[in-house]
Parts: structure tokens; C-alpha cells; sequence
């Protein structure tokens, strides 16, 4: 396991450390510098990427949060046919990222003569992360105790009293995790951009790539790896502890409210 966790971090390590050599060298540390952060901020394809990618992300993570939970609170009911919606709604999480990406492509420019840019691009990252919405808040949802709305009900709370004092106090932590999801994977997508970012309309993974490929590792592509890295990183943690201090509030506090006692 450690060798494991060796090989997927160490060169993250080494990535982030030479983003701050004072040399041009990715294979040597020589000295401390911020020379390359530096330069980045005077980029303005840079700062354009960025602009556009945070745009792309955050509007992608609303969208795929109401969506998504609307259609994990729908499938929580019994109906004809919920399976196969189920299996639909989670269908692009198996889906190759190139298939994704041509058939996007072509629904958009052939189908939906809709123009290569923003939002070509909002319609594709909202098709493959409103999965990863569903699935977390479904699985919250599947482990609720049921009988917790049963007690509102049976203290006189109406539907709406129950969903708002016990049901989504429960579920907003898993409300919150798939937008989390659903931000960094908008945020991180090279394969799918790739394909629907027109003249004016790249992202930050994408130009990252672009530059990788055209110029190699120089020391700026470097630095705003490392940039991108920390802030997933970074939004990935507090995501994750505000979550379980809400899932924690949230039970203490709708165990009150149906008057359940605390040690049982």
C-alpha cells in the first residue's frame, strides 16, 4: 500500500517542489523562487483560462445540483420503469471520456446546432457529472432511517414541516458532496473540452495540456499544475470535513426534533 501511495504522490511532490526552483531545470532543485507564479499572473491567456474554467465549473455545479437532486429524491419512489432510469442516469459514469466527447460533439454541432464554446461546453460537463450528483445523494437517501419522517409525522408535522425539519437537514451533506464533485470534475476535464472549446473558449486542463504538449514541462506549466493541484486538493478537504461536521449537526439536531434521545 505504501509503495502504492509512493507511486501516485511522490511525483506530485516533486511537481510541486520544483514549481519553486529559481532554475529552469524540472529535473534539479537549485533555489527558492516565486518567479514562475509570477509570471503566470502577467499571462492573460492564463488568467483568461482560468476565468473561464472557474465560470464553466461553478455554473455546472449548480446546475448538476438541483438536477441531480431532484432526480435522486424522484428515484427514491416507487415507480414503472425506475430501474432503467436509474441505469440511464448513471450510464455516462462507465462511458469512455473520447466517446463522450464525439458523440457530444456531433449532438451539439449536428443535432443541436449549438456553437463550439461556453455553452457547448456547460451542456457537456453537466451531461457527465449530474451522475456523480445522484449517486451520493441517492446513497444518502438510501440510508436514511425512514422511521425518522414517520415520528415528524406522528408529532403532527406536515409533508413539507417534515421534509424541511428532518429530510433535508439529513441529506444536505450529500447535497454538498456531489456539488463538490460536480465542480472539480468541470474543473479538471481535458478530454471532453478538448472537443467542444472553440476560439476564445479554452480551459485552464486544456491550455495546460496544449502548452505541455507543444513546449514540454516548462517551468510555468509546472507551477500552474501545481496550482490546479492545490486547489482541488484544497476545495476537496473542506468539502469533505464541512460535510461530515453538517452530517453530525444535522443527526443531533433532527434527533431532537422527533425526540429521540441521544445515547439510543
Amino acid at each position: 500500500m505504501l509503495l502504492v501511495y509512493a507511486f501516485l504522490y511522490l511525483p506530485i511532490a516533486w511537481l510541486a517542489l520544483v514549481s519553486f526552483n529559481s532554475s529552469r531545470s524540472v529535473s534539479e532543485f537549485t533555489g527558492f523562487s516565486l518567479q514562475w507564479y509570477a509570471e503566470l499572473l502577467d499571462d492573460d491567456r492564463v488568467l483568461q483560462a482560468l476565468d473561464l474554467t472557474l465560470r464553466l465549473a461553478m455554473t455546472s455545479a449548480l446546475v448538476c445540483t438541483v438536477l441531480g437532486t431532484l432526480a435522486a429524491f424522484g428515484l427514491r419512489r416507487a415507480f414503472r420503469g425506475r430501474s432503467v432510469w436509474a441505469l440511464l442516469l448513471t450510464l455516462p459514469m462507465v462511458v469512455p471520456e473520447v466517446v463522450m466527447g464525439v458523440s457530444l460533439l456531433a449532438f451539439c454541432v449536428k443535432l443541436a446546432g449549438i456553437p463550439l464554446g461556453f455553452f457547448a461546453l456547460l451542456v457537456a460537463h453537466v451531461s457527465f457529472s449530474l451522475s456523480f450528483v445522484v449517486v451520493v445523494v441517492r446513497a444518502r437517501l438510501s440510508g436514511m432511517d425512514p422511521r425518522l419522517e414517520e415520528a415528524a409525522a406522528d408529532l403532527g408535522a406536515g409533508p413539507f414541516t417534515a421534509f424541511r425539519t428532518v429530510t433535508w437537514p439529513l441529506v444536505l451533506p450529500a447535497v454538498g458532496a456531489g456539488a463538490a464533485f460536480a465542480f472539480l470534475l468541470s474543473f479538471d476535464d481535458v478530454v471532453t473540452s478538448n472537443y467542444l472549446g472553440g476560439v476564445g473558449s479554452t480551459t485552464l486542463p486544456v491550455y495546460v495540456y496544449g502548452q505541455a504538449s507543444k513546449r514540454g514541462v516548462s517551468p510555468e506549466i509546472v507551477a500552474l499544475s501545481t496550482g490546479m493541484v492545490a486547489v482541488s486538493a484544497v476545495l476537496l478537504v473542506v468539502g469533505v470535513v464541512i460535510a461530515s461536521r453538517r452530517a453530525r449537526r444535522a443527526s443531533s439536531s433532527v434527533m431532537e426534533v422527533v425526540g429521540v434521545p441521544q445515547g439510543g
